[in-house]
């Protein structure tokens, strides 16, 4: 049996020892250019969460601007739509009827509520402008007779709107020829109801709100003139 030559045996591996890895933490430069950069992230998701709040507030006013602009030109379109030749008023001399005055901020007309609002019946409607506190304001009064009759339990004036920094009425009659004449600041043919009336509001922080105009269903009127009385003179 042939013996292996001294040397040539199996080779035992070399043994080095255990390996010994260095593990490398981060640099200062590097903790510090992290930490500018989560910062950076915060500050801006912080800004974008901020954007996105006063947009949704701003969104929000406008909506509820809206929705009170909108109702308020609904219910004042409805009312002078609906306005009726009736009187609320007599002139003592002449006997003359009162059917509508028309000033630049404030105007009187009857026009009929609707019985859900449990007051049906002709109703003297009187809106106005508050200059003082920048409102718009309806005061409302049951007219029997050509007589506003005060109720019992009288109903307070309805705030329309506040806020606001003018308020304009401007009237508009027949003219000569059957056409439409021009607007007036004041609409003195008392004894009859203008054509059109149209309603410009100011808020004081806001844009203006769309010019209302409404036309009257029973208006004939060319504004001639005439003065209201005394006792129609707020």
């Amino acid at each position: 049996m042939a013996r292996a030559a001294p040397g040539q045996g199996a080779r035992k591996p070399a043994w080095s020892g255990p390996v010994k890895r260095h593990a490398q933490g981060f640099t200062l430069i590097e903790v510090l250019l992290a930490t500018v950069l989560l910062a950076t992230g915060l500050a801006l998701a912080l800004a974008s969460i901020r954007s996105i709040s006063a947009m949704t507030t701003r969104g929000e006013v406008m909506s509820q601007r809206n929705e009170r602009m909108r109702a308020v030109e609904g219910l004042l379109r409805r009312r002078l739509a609906s306005a009726r030749a009736i009187a609320f008023a007599t002139e003592a001399d002449t006997l003359r009827p009162y059917l509508f005055v028309g000033e630049p901020q404030r105007m009187r007309f009857v026009s009929d509520l609707p019985n859900y609002l449990g007051r049906g019946g002709p109703y003297l409607h009187d809106v106005y402008a508050n200059a003082d506190y920048g409102m718009l304001m309806l005061d409302m009064t049951l007219v029997q007779g050509g007589q506003p009759m005060p109720e019992r339990s009288p109903r307070p004036p309805e705030r329309l709107a506040e806020g606001l920094d003018s308020v304009r009425f401007r009237y508009r009659g027949l003219a000569e020829n059957g056409g439409l004449g021009p607007w007036q600041e004041r609409w003195d043919q008392v004894d009859a109801l203008p054509v059109q009336v149209a309603i410009l509001v100011q808020p004081r922080q806001e844009a203006p709100w769309p010019e209302l105009v409404v036309t009257l269903a029973e208006g004939n009127g060319g504004g001639a003139a005439a003065s209201a009385p005394s006792g129609l003179r707020r």
